[in-house]
């Protein structure tokens, strides 16, 4: 294949992780629905967070071009000292990492182990990198089959904030146990019931679904305990009007160590918040929906799994990827 302007493939077939397209743009919010979203969640859903490449190489395939355009950070930008890391992942895991720069348009060329793959590479997230062509080295490059599509919605632990690479959030964890197709719609300081976002969810294809929200209502929009009882019957209600029958995994807010116990402005603690996200759904598995669960998020992690005091570290994003992972085999959501 020619390494000078030729053999450029359109990039849609190899996109995974994708939700929406904005004029070719993945986004995770429905472009013609954003008028109804917090201005936070409209925001957090410009980046393509869980975006990625997935493909197949065959010999004599030894390596793979990305050709994308990112935006380029000013020099006070807070992420202009981020890594820049297109990352290449195998079944057995990281296989290599190419370091870039943010640019209008560039070219990067990531070297093939032996093999076909199937391979993924997870672009740099930061700077809202657009694909814009793919091309083997030596040998053509195909999409890799399709599989069950897998839509997480949460918070900023959703969205993978204080994990080291994209790769290492813990839907990221999780969809490669399980493979999976992510879709990960984590929105940074957002999830907070939002009904619109249900809305969306349950017009969203999906072949399994799972919810982890809850932790921003203690704080930055505070919730009582039965408002957020309510809100979570509401949110899983209308999820439920377009996937009747989808598994559906409901994963409580995880350790909070200053929020536990610590009543916020409507006398709730994340505790009692957790306690009622955790009624609403069992009351619904009670009255007969038997293809929803829950996952308690309270002993799932420890405190020297949060990076923060509230975002999970590497090693917290591990557990608890495979633990939704191995919450979600037991409750028999395979995917098919």
């Amino acid at each position: 294949m020619s390494e000078g302007d030729e053999g450029w493939l359109d990039p849609g077939p190899f996109l995974r992780g994708v939700a929406w397209l904005d004029k070719g743009r993945a986004v995770r919010a429905d472009p013609a629905d954003t008028m109804r979203l917090p201005w936070d969640t409209g925001e957090r859903a410009t980046l393509p967070i869980g975006v990625r490449l997935e493909f197949t190489a065959p010999p004599p395939a030894y390596a793979v071009e990305i050709r994308y355009r990112a935006t380029v950070p000013g020099p006070t930008d807070a992420l202009r000292d981020l890594a820049h890391a297109f990352a290449l992942w195998d079944r057995a895991g990281l296989v290599t990492e190419v370091i870039t720069e943010p640019a209008p348009e560039a070219v990067v060329r990531i070297a093939l182990p032996p093999g076909r793959g199937p391979y993924t590479v997870h672009p740099p997230e930061t700077q809202s990198p657009l694909i814009l062509g793919v091309r083997g080295m030596g040998g053509p490059v195909a999409p890799a089959p399709a599989a069950p599509r897998w839509v997480v919605h949460g918070d900023s632990i959703t969205e993978g904030w204080w994990s080291t690479r994209p790769a290492h959030g813990w839907p990221a964890v999780a969809g490669r146990a399980l493979g999976w197709d992510t879709v990960n719609l984590g929105y940074a300081g957002a999830a907070r019931g939002e009904l619109a976002v249900a809305e969306q969810l349950a017009g969203l294809p999906a072949d399994v679904l799972t919810l982890a929200f809850g932790t921003n209502c203690w704080s930055r929009v505070p919730y009582s305990a039965p408002l957020l009882y309510e809100t979570t019957r509401a949110f899983v209600e209308l999820v439920r009007q377009g996937h009747p029958r989808t598994p559906l995994l409901l994963l409580s807010p995880v350790l909070r160590p200053d929020a536990e116990r610590t009543p916020n402005k409507l006398g709730a603690t994340l505790g009692a918040l957790r306690d009622a996200m955790e009624r609403a759904v069992t009351d619904r598995i009670t009255a007969g929906d038997g293809r929803l669960a829950l996952l308690p998020g309270r002993d799932l992690l420890g405190p020297e799994h949060l990076a923060d005091g509230l975002h999970p570290n590497d090693a917290g994003h591990e557990i608890l990827g495979l633990s939704v992972a191995t919450a979600l085999r037991r409750a028999g959501f395979t995917g098919g």
